[in-house]
């Protein structure tokens, strides 16, 4: 954009240029994490993660934030824990992708909105970004995630806009009893509604729903909870994937990590049972960024602004996860 174009419309009240990067940390594998300082001085997280294929071509995934923290406090994420401020405005989450771009200094490839937040409670805003990253930006909705833990009425009204990305449900238990003490909003809406819905959105989108499900070690990773998820998806329907996800170590939490060989054995227990299955390779869990792990104090609270600073600024509290 030519300057002086740039100076007219901030002398016309406009504000031009992207919202400034207030910390990077680096993984040995290579994720970058990035906290990125918005105009109200609350610090957002957003996650590069390079992957190389067979080809030695680089694919980017950037995950990307939704709100400023996160309402819902599923008990194994840390971003709830760190307390809700607010939604995030469209060009707020283009541009984290555009801020992983300019890191790498190589296109992202995919798009998962899987970083701090619930998209489904800022559906409006991710549609709107979801659009500029598809138009502009050039990114196939075929390589963007959207996922949820599950919002009523959000999963209908996404299906009526025939999106070609992929719809990526938290379910993470086989049942009702047990989903609600991992997701406590599962209350208001259960486990029967989540699925009809996702059902409901096969039938008139044709894309497959894949269901995210965190394996916590002795909570819901047991070879019988596989089989109960394997009848529960059957119930329902057709055109299902389950993606594993071990959980990721967060401050303060109970939770543990399953071993290898009890993930192995929930997979192989749900393959017997004619699921497709994934388990997610996990990446930056050395910066906190791997899935699950993503929040900071300021979240919250935002920074002391230079105006009215009494003392020295506090260093963020960087933990990345998606």
């Amino acid at each position: 954009m030519p300057l002086a174009f740039r100076n007219e419309l901030e002398e016309a009240g406009w504000k031009v240029g992207r919202s400034p990067i207030y910390n990077t940390v680096t993984a040995a594998d290579g994720t970058v994490k990035l906290l990125i300082k918005l105009e109200d001085n609350r610090l957002i997280e957003t996650v590069g993660i390079p992957v190389q294929d067979e080809k030695g071509l680089m694919r980017l995934t950037a995950c990307v934030s939704s709100q400023v923290g996160c309402p819902l406090r599923c008990s194994f994420c840390a971003t709830g824990k760190g307390g809700f401020s607010r939604n995030l405005k469209r060009h707020e989450i283009v541009e984290q992708v555009l801020s992983i771009e300019e890191i790498f200094q190589h296109r992202v490839t995919n798009v998962v909105f899987m970083g701090m937040g619930e998209p489904m409670m800022n559906l409006k805003s991710v549609l709107e970004a979801h659009q500029c990253l598809n138009k502009d930006v050039q990114i196939g909705q075929r390589m963007m995630t959207i996922s949820t833990v599950g919002v009523p009425n959000t999963i209908k009204r996404l299906a009526s806009h025939k999106l070609q990305s992929t719809l990526a449900v938290s379910l993470h238990a086989p049942n009702q009893k047990l989903r609600e003490t991992i997701v406590p909003s599962a209350k208001a809406y259960p486990l029967s509604a989540l699925m009809k819905d996702c059902s409901d959105y096969f039938n008139e989108t044709n894309r497959r729903v894949s269901f995210e499900y965190a394996l916590l070690a002795g909570v819901n990773d047991a070879v019988e909870h596989a089989r109960e998820l394997a009848e529960l998806l059957h119930q329902w329907g057709r055109g299902y994937h389950v993606n594993l996800i071990p959980f990721n170590p967060i401050e303060g939490s109970e939770y543990k990590r399953p071993s290898k060989r009890a993930v192995q054995a929930f997979a192989a227990a749900l393959e017997s049972g004619k699921i497709t299955v994934s388990t997610r390779q996990t990446r930056g869990l050395d910066a906190d960024a791997a899935c699950g792990q993503l929040r900071n104090k300021f979240q919250k609270s935002p920074l002391v602004s230079e105006s009215d600073k009494l003392q020295p600024e506090p260093e963020a509290d960087v933990a990345v996860a998606c």
